[in-house]
């Protein structure tokens, strides 16, 4: 199944200037984006510190971007009800994180925002099989989460076509985005493996005017 008609870039704020994010987020706005990835870090689950609820509930005043919210955070079912308050649209989980991953994935569709799951690179497909009808999407990450500016994990593509077939089995909704290493020269890959929605930090914020970048990212998906 493709879905290169309905592909969505989602640039990552980890990579955007922290100083100035309402600014970052009007400009993606200006140029034509309708995501924002949010990574969300607490220093535990992965080695860095970035920002929490308080930060997104005040930028979500100042924005009308779909906030794609991904907890790379331990036990994130303990702040299912902060980041809802916060203006989350997507919350996604790490299913290494949480011990209790239906219980999480329910409690998000029940707060009335989209739910999905996340899996580090190693972590198999099967975590996710019978989930498949309550997500809103899969998040494969193509790095080890905690840093922007990572390489690409080749084998990670394999993965997107197995969940790709794994979604067509199912027959479910279930979109696929990834997250590290997305590149304009990688993107076409990646779409055509499966992904339909990509997560781009460095890649984007380093490479303005925003509108001229999601242009290309748009068009290199689409030749």
């Amino acid at each position: 199944m493709s879905l290169t008609n309905d592909f969505i870039l989602s640039p990552s704020l980890l990579s955007s200037d922290f100083s100035r994010l309402a600014e970052e987020l009007a400009a993606l706005e200006s140029a034509g984006l309708s995501w924002v990835h949010w990574d969300v870090m607490d220093g535990r689950f992965v080695p860095n510190i970035t920002f929490g609820p308080p930060v997104i509930k005040a930028c979500r005043k100042e924005s009308s971007l779909f906030f794609d919210v991904h907890l790379m955070i331990e036990e994130p079912g303990r702040f299912i009800g902060e980041f809802v308050d916060a203006g989350a649209d997507l919350i996604c989980v790490h299913a290494e994180a949480e011990t209790h991953l239906e219980r999480t994935v329910s409690l998000i569709a029940q707060s009335g925002v989209k739910a999905a799951v996340s899996l580090n690179p190693h972590t198999p497909l099967e975590t996710i099989r019978y989930l498949l009808p309550q997500l809103s999407m899969v998040l494969i990450m193509s790095v080890n989460p905690g840093f922007g500016g990572q390489s690409f994990i080749p084998f990670t593509l394999d993965k997107v076509r197995d969940l790709r077939a794994m979604i067509d089995d199912a027959d479910t909704d279930t979109r696929i985005q990834m997250d590290g290493g997305v590149t304009l020269e990688n993107a076409p890959t990646l779409v055509a493996a499966g992904a339909d929605i990509l997560v781009s930090g460095s890649a984007f914020f380093g490479h303005p005017p925003y509108a001229d970048r999601h242009s290309a990212f748009q068009q290199a998906v689409t030749r």
